[in-house]
């Protein structure tokens, strides 16, 4: 039986980084943006509008609508959506039947719980949250060269955003708190940790 490891995260909390290292400390697959390239190769979508949708810069997937019809262009756009939605399902599906994984983001906590019910597989569902100081701090110090201007008043506003659009889309997709405890097996708390230095203990749960 497969074990799959999936990591929500907060933007700048080391999520990402867990989960690279954690993969290559169990010796497991890891996957992130493969999972993009997943969804467009089941698709006739460009890569570019797959990620716009999957990291929540969208509206509901399903609109609530009392009394009127959808226009065409509406329509078409939900339907979009929903091929994404449904691609993304089986793409992260695909990848927890082939081998041990970690998957980080994409609501693979969720689209995976009922392949752990049936026992196809042994889920752990981890989230990684930090304070916003310590957010700040980690970002600022990786800053890619497109960002080197920015202030720590102007990457705290850009966390704010990519945490919103990430919980907009779990809470569509799911219709579930984004990193609400009950969720999750594991919450852990990085501020001011270097995950090098957690992993290697995390690595032991498993």
């Amino acid at each position: 039986m497969n074990r799959i490891i999936t990591i929500g995260r907060e933007f700048g909390s080391g999520g990402r980084e867990m989960g690279v290292r954690l993969a290559n400390e169990l010796g497991f697959q890891y996957y992130d943006k493969e999972i993009i390239t997943g969804i467009v190769n089941h698709t006739d979508y460009t890569e570019s509008y797959v990620k716009e949708i999957i990291e929540g810069n969208t509206r509901r997937i399903i609109p609530v609508t009392i009394g009127r019809s959808l226009d065409v262009d509406v329509e078409y756009q939900i339907q979009q959506m929903q091929d994404i939605v449904k691609a993304q399902t089986e793409v992260i599906k695909e990848m927890a039947e082939k081998s041990d994984c970690v998957i980080v983001g994409r609501c693979a906590d969720y689209i995976l719980e009922e392949d752990d019910a049936n026992g196809k597989i042994q889920l752990f569902k981890l989230f990684v949250h930090a304070s916003m100081e310590s957010r700040v701090k980690r970002c600022m110090e990786r800053r890619s060269e497109d960002e080197m201007n920015m202030t720590e008043k102007d990457m705290e506003k850009q966390i704010r955003k990519v945490d919103k659009e990430r919980a907009n889309y779990y809470t569509n997709y799911t219709l579930r708190k984004w990193g609400a405890k009950e969720n999750y097996d594991i919450c852990f708390n990085t501020t001011n940790m270097e995950i090098k230095t957690m992993v290697p203990y995390i690595a032991r749960l498993f």
